[in-house]
């Protein structure tokens, strides 16, 4: 018999108690026309009984067709970068009729999932999901299979991250404009370089990181492990990274600091301003992503613009799109905005 997991088991304990794919035990539990042989399906529906699983029939139903409701998932609604995203999925879903709920997964990767299950039993028609991939996602293959399940029933899935998952994906550009970025400081004279790069475990400060790096290193330029921080994905954790890096002893020949977003270089602004540090006539700073409040700052922040709200629009208009074999990729290009602070050295 198999055992009960705790809490409310999911599709993936069917499928693992059953022995068979999650596709297969999608299918059988949700009433796909595609035919699963008869002993899978009893298997199936023993291990769903035996654990308490209970697909959402009416939620089902309404995905087919019947609802107008978009689930949009994001990381954090604090951070303006996924409040801009937000603005863009409400604007194209408004145009087309449709209403937007929301709900934040501080980037949990269990609160996804139940947020996905919640979701899904309030009938949406469309679920987007927003934010970065985990590295080494544990739970990847559960979130698949719960999207798998609202997507069998005829319901729609997009994400806004990387191509990590088998669904249409608005792909934002976290490494060409990593680079180009990199290209520029170089161009305006900067040599020694500081990264706060968030955290280890998100890919999308992975990639900047990463892609960044590598782009010094084709000038000639290496950056020392002890002037590389890691901390929150937010304007507190780049307030807190910044601190470290400046009592640091690698602080002292740095002439350029390159935060992975926004938010996290702001909060090092506030840092380096706090411990009476000028920016930018001791040391430089630039971010990624270009929010709204990264012109508003003094100096106005260096940064890669990504159009988010655009991001956003089209994650609705490919939901909208008509049925497709194969998930579709659509690509969200960054652009360079150079400002005020990291001025010619």
């Amino acid at each position: 018999m198999a055992e009960k997991p705790v809490g409310n088991p999911t599709l993936y304990d069917v499928a693992l108690a059953a022995g068979v794919s999650l596709a297969t035990a999608s299918r059988a539990l949700n009433g796909s026309a595609r035919k699963v042989n008869d002993s899978y399906r009893e298997r199936v529906l023993a291990a769903a009984e035996q654990l308490g699983y209970t697909p959402n029939l009416s939620a089902q139903a309404v995905a087919r067709g019947a609802s107008n409701t978009v689930a949009l998932l994001v990381s954090d609604i604090a951070d303006p970068y996924f409040s801009s995203i937000a603005a863009g999925v409400v604007r194209e879903a408004e145009a087309a009729g449709l209403t937007v709920t929301m709900a934040v997964t501080n980037r949990d990767s269990e609160r996804e999932i139940e947020l996905v299950r919640i979701m899904r039993g309030q009938r949406p028609q469309i679920i987007v999901v927003a934010g970065s991939r985990l590295v080494d996602d544990r739970r990847q293959d559960a979130l698949i299979a719960e999207l798998e399940a609202f997507s069998s029933a005829g319901g729609r899935v997009v994400i806004i991250s990387q191509n990590q998952l088998p669904f249409d994906t608005v792909l934002i550009d976290n490494r060409t404009g990593a680079e180009e970025l990199a290209r520029s400081l170089v161009g305006l004279g900067y040599r020694s370089f500081g990264i706060l790069a968030g955290p280890d475990n998100l890919m999308t400060a992975r990639d900047r990181d990463d892609a960044f790096r590598a782009e010094l290193d084709k000038a000639g330029i290496r950056v020392d492990a002890a002037a590389v921080v890691h901390g929150g994905f937010t304007r507190d954790g780049g307030y807190e990274a910044m601190g470290r890096l400046v009592d640091s002893d690698a602080f002292a020949s740095l002439e350029v600091v390159f935060a992975v977003n926004d938010v996290m270089a702001i909060g090092a602004m506030a840092a380096l301003r706090d411990r009476g540090i000028d920016v930018p006539g001791r040391i430089a700073v630039a971010g990624y992503d270009d929010i709204p409040s990264a012109r508003d700052v003094s100096p106005a922040l260096t940064t890669v613009h990504v159009p988010l709200e655009e991001a956003g629009e089209k994650s609705i208009s490919l939901a909208l799109e008509a049925s497709r074999r194969a998930p579709v990729i659509a690509g969200i290009a960054a652009t360079l905005a150079v400002r005020g602070s990291t001025p010619q050295r």
